[in-house]
């Protein structure tokens, strides 16, 4: 079967297509749900909203010196989310070779850990924010969307 101008189906650039089309899926879907998470329900289980797009705004004021608007800091996160931490949960998947469970909550609490424990101290904030309610939802937060792309890229490639 031929697809994308002639190329086969298992060369390496059908794959980097298919695998960067999953990324961005898996990152569109996990970074839906981390927002109403972060909106919605962060604030009935631990009582504060989550907004990392503040943490942002704080690193560039303190390092490039760029006072950021709300806005752009926010399409800033979703980009990071959806590209970036979409793809660390997916290096982690595959480094791990194992279930997408075990990879998404290793994957999390890997960038769990650099927002609370070295974006946030490099803000100025307290290491892991002080283990309060917000790094405990945050936690949360991370972990879920770290499994919802690896369970989504799991069940596209019909792996376990």
């Amino acid at each position: 079967m031929q697809r994308f101008r002639g190329m086969q189906k298992n060369t390496p650039s059908f794959r980097i297509t298919e695998h960067f089309k999953l990324l961005i899926v898996s990152g569109l879907i996990a970074q839906a749900a981390f927002e109403i998470y972060a909106w919605f329900i962060s604030p009935v289980l631990f009582g504060p909203t989550l907004q990392p797009a503040k943490l942002i705004m704080g690193l560039n004021a303190k390092y490039l010196g760029i006072d950021l608007p709300y806005a752009v800091a926010f399409v800033m996160h979703i980009a990071t989310g959806v590209f970036a931490i979409s793809a660390v949960t997916l290096l982690v998947y595959q480094l791990l070779k194992s279930r997408a469970i075990l990879s998404g909550v290793a994957g999390g609490v890997l960038l769990w850990f650099v927002a609370q424990g070295i974006l946030a101290p490099a803000m100025g904030r307290p290491f892991m924010m002080g283990f309060g309610p917000y790094t405990q939802s945050s936690f949360v937060a991370h972990v879920g969307f770290s499994l919802i792309v690896t369970l989504f890229v799991s069940w596209r490639m019909g792996r376990k």
